[in-house]
């Protein structure tokens, strides 16, 4: 800011001295430092928002710069994949009746491979059904009831309970 050296500086204060005198000038001297205090964190406080004004600019720029670019981003891959659909749609439009009839055949040789990959299916046993010999007659034939070896829990009668 200012060029002073130390001859200026001297001779400021041989100036100061004999104005003000020897019982004055410190207390002026200590009140010049307080405001040259001030003044300079004043200037420091003003350069540093000056900076942070300075990087916030840069920020928002750069983030302008940064949504512009996802924008054109999104709309190139919305062009893209609206080109794709329609060379899908064209495609789909000029294929011909015997590529179905391909398509469909070799979807059915698939599914017929596959199936002879999947183990035999195992057919169920139709249900035992007992019926009283009463009911049966000759011309119906009587179900028999096959023992599998596994009797169902009987239960406890009035007489079982009591032990006779």
């Amino acid at each position: 800011m200012f060029d002073l050296g130390f001859s200026e500086i001297a001779v400021v204060g041989v100036i100061a001295l004999v104005v003000l005198g020897p019982e004055r000038l410190p207390k002026v001297a200590r009140t010049a430092g307080h405001l040259f205090g001030r003044l300079q964190r004043y200037v420091a406080t003003v350069k540093s928002d000056i900076n942070r004004e300075m990087d916030a600019s840069e920020f928002s720029k750069l983030k302008e710069e940064v949504t512009s670019a996802a924008k054109s981003f999104e709309q190139t891959i919305h062009e893209q994949t609206s080109a794709f659909n329609a060379e899908t749609v064209a495609i789909e439009k000029s294929a011909t009746p015997e590529l179905s009839a391909v398509v469909a055949k070799a979807q059915i040789e698939l599914d017929a491979e596959q199936d002879a990959q999947l183990p035999a299916a195992v057919t169920p046993a139709p249900p035992i059904v007992s019926k009283p010999a009463a009911a049966t007659s000759a011309f119906q034939p009587q179900l028999q009831a096959f023992d599998l070896g596994i009797e169902a829990p009987r239960k406890k009668s009035h007489q079982d309970i009591q032990g006779t």
